[in-house]
């Protein structure tokens, strides 16, 4: 017999991905790490640890936005196959989250400051956007995995060349987040015009300036 949730059971569930979300080292994925025992780091001078931690933070706090994202459009959404399809995204956003906590802490580097702020943003654009519709909500998630990669894309460009671990890292994210991207636009999701994108680029570069170092 299948068990009906009550809200208590619903509001438990969003609290304990809250803290999963925000609290070091709370996340746990369901995929090791592509920064595997045979992938080794070139000597990295002080210098260079710092700026590969600003990117990897960069990176972290964009997967506790997506995961915000995630919760609060899956909240919203109308139709269960999106919830469904919300949820696999969210535990893969998890690995994401995960993963680039883990490298933070080989680079001796913390997550940012700025994380909860970023969190609750990020969750009430997505429950706006799941009760609007699931075709806007969709589409939202394809215009923020694409530019996600984007993001991914620089940052690997950017790493110090010796910084095979966190390459590695990027590198599957990058995988994923096209595919999330991909399954938001066949299951239906708009396609934002340019403007919109603009916006959402001009509110990414806001997070990435300000975590670099916070």
């Amino acid at each position: 017999m299948t068990r009906q949730y009550s809200r208590a059971d619903d509001l438990i569930h969003q609290f304990d991905t809250v803290l999963r979300t925000l609290v070091p080292r709370a996340a746990q994925p369901s995929r090791p790490s592509p920064a595997t025992d045979e992938i080794q780091d070139e000597a990295l001078d002080d210098e260079q640890r710092r700026h590969a931690a600003g990117l990897m933070r960069i990176n972290h706090t964009g997967e506790v936005c997506a995961q915000a994202l995630y919760q609060g459009q899956g909240l919203t959404a109308k139709l269960p196959e999106v919830r469904g399809q919300m949820e696999e995204a969210a535990q893969e956003e998890v690995d994401h989250l995960a993963w680039c906590d883990a490298r933070l802490q080989e680079l001796e580097g913390r997550t940012s400051l700025l994380n909860p702020l970023f969190y609750a943003a990020s969750f009430s654009i997505g429950a706006v956007a799941g009760a609007v519709g699931d075709r806007i909500s969709l589409g939202f998630v394809a215009a923020t995995e694409e530019q996600v990669g984007r993001h991914l894309d620089e940052h690997m460009e950017k790493l110090p060349p010796g910084d095979r671990r966190s390459r590695a890292v990027l590198r599957q994210m990058a995988i994923d987040e096209a595919h999330h991207a991909h399954q938001a636009l066949e299951a239906g999701g708009a396609r934002f015009p340019a403007p919109v994108k603009a916006g959402m680029t001009l509110m990414s570069k806001v997070m990435t300036k300000s975590v670099y170092r916070l």
